[in-house]
């Protein structure tokens, strides 16, 4: 009997090591049809090197205010398209790609050194080099869900280089943000996972996908094909399953949430009134915690308010514009 155990035990192990060994070595099928950032460019486009990365950018207007657009988990440059050319008007707007979305270029494990610049640190050393190379002083940073994340933590790191904060249906906090519980990161780091991860992720280039941009509007009807299409294109830039995988499983943000009284710039705070990724009352809270933040809740509007109403949206913003003057 000790010697069938002990057969069963080499026979258990043996399993134990192929499977380990072949979720290394397993890859899954590539990505097909997928091509360089620059290939998916817009006349519009600018590129700058920031941090060992191409940023991938936008640059519309002139004078101040500057604004600085950032988009949320998922999205890019592209959500911003309804309102960057009447913000323009305003002063001069600046939306980027943040890492791992849009069209910036996308890092592999051990191709960074320093910042994994996925992380919400990295985040904030990107838009500081980003400000530096466009010559920008000071900015109002205009945040959409996770990148509301990225404008509250660098207005707290650097409160002299932001004259005003606009979060949109902000993802601050640590049940926000596109980001996955602290406990399972371990796991998840580990060889295997990051073999097998962004295999997981490719689900959301379907149906799934297009679920949660019908998700993130309070009416779905009024997407188009072109708003879809807007979104998959950066599904057709290199890698863009594993440097998603990167962003999901990157370092946790410093209890930025938990420092939010520190905030002493003008602050506004919007919301659609059914949002269902960032529910509406969990803003609204959020913006009890801003010393003198304005708060404003559109009607009939979801999560991505700057796409589904812009002209509530760009109401809110130039009234929050006169009350700084």
């Amino acid at each position: 009997m000790k010697r069938i155990w002990k057969i069963f035990g080499i026979i258990a192990l043996i399993a134990f090591l192929l499977l380990l060994i072949g979720s290394l070595l397993y890859q899954g099928p590539p990505l097909k049809g997928t091509v360089p950032e620059r290939d998916l460019a817009d006349p519009e486009s600018r590129f700058a090197e920031i941090n060992g990365l191409t940023v991938h950018y936008k640059d519309m207007g002139q004078g101040e205010p500057v604004f600085i657009l950032l988009h949320g988990f998922g999205a890019s440059e592209f959500s911003w398209r309804e309102v960057g050319e009447p913000l323009s008007r305003e002063g001069r707007v600046i939306v980027y790609d943040r890492p791992g979305f849009g069209l910036t270029t996308r890092p592999m494990t051990g191709e960074w050194t320093g910042t994994n610049p996925y992380s919400v640190q990295g985040n904030i050393e990107l838009l500081d080099g980003l400000m530096d190379e466009l010559g920008v002083e000071k900015a109002i940073l205009v945040g959409n869900s996770a990148g509301g994340e990225v404008a509250v933590a660098y207005a707290l790191e650097h409160p002299d280089k932001v004259q005003g904060l606009v979060l949109v249906d902000p993802a601050v906090g640590s049940k926000q943000g596109g980001r996955i519980p602290s406990w399972i990161l371990p796991l998840l780091k580990t060889p295997q996972m990051r073999s097998l991860g962004p295999l997981l992720v490719r689900s959301i280039s379907g149906e799934m996908g297009n679920k949660t941009i019908r998700m993130a509007w309070h009416d779905p009807s009024l997407i188009d094909q072109e708003v879809y299409a807007g979104y998959r294109k950066p599904l057709m830039a290199n890698n863009w399953d594993k440097a998603l995988y990167e962003f999901a499983i990157a370092e946790k943000p410093a209890g930025y949430d938990d420092r939010l009284m520190e905030l002493a710039m003008p602050v506004l705070v919007v919301t659609g009134d059914d949002d269902r990724i960032v529910p509406t009352e969990s803003t609204i809270q959020l913006a009890e915690k801003i010393p003198g933040a304005q708060l404003v809740v559109f009607n009939e509007c979801g999560h991505v308010p700057q796409e589904e109403c812009p002209d509530q949206f760009m109401d809110a913003l130039q009234g929050f514009l006169e009350g700084m003057e």
